[in-house]
């Protein structure tokens, strides 16, 4: 499930303590999730002052795994160009994933880190009908 492409989404809260669920991109590395946000996006806002956020990952084809990771965010200031050239190959081929990165260098990010200690994890391979 990690490995794979899968797709995911990051849950970040609001002000008015609202959630804002947002479909992201992600790669496992080193006992926590990545995820590379945008400086100007409204993610980054919200984890800057509540760094509580959920991310939710699973699969839309058969044996419909997935897993969610409630934790406490650590936002690394950094050049994310390795990281979202290596996030994006994940989903795009390495190829494609480099040239997605080059093209968004001049697009400053940080990197959000996830650790995962408590997660709540599914497989409904068990309840499907062969």
């Amino acid at each position: 499930l990690l490995e794979a492409p899968s797709p995911a989404v990051l849950t970040t809260y609001r002000k008015d303590g609202s959630a804002l669920v947002s479909p992201v991109w992600f790669r496992w590395d080193d006992g926590a999730f990545e995820v590379v946000i945008s400086q100007d996006d409204l993610k980054l806002c919200h984890l800057s002052r509540d760094p509580r956020c959920v991310l939710v990952v699973f699969e839309a084809i058969r044996p419909f795994r997935g897993l969610e990771v409630p934790g406490v965010s650590e936002l690394v200031e950094c050049d994310v160009s390795s990281h979202r050239a290596a996030i994006a190959g994940r989903y795009l081929g390495v190829t494609d994933g480099a040239r997605f990165a080059a093209e968004r260098r001049s697009k400053p990010g940080v990197l959000l880190r996830l650790a995962c200690h408590s997660p709540r994890v599914w497989d409904l391979s068990a309840i499907l009908p062969t």
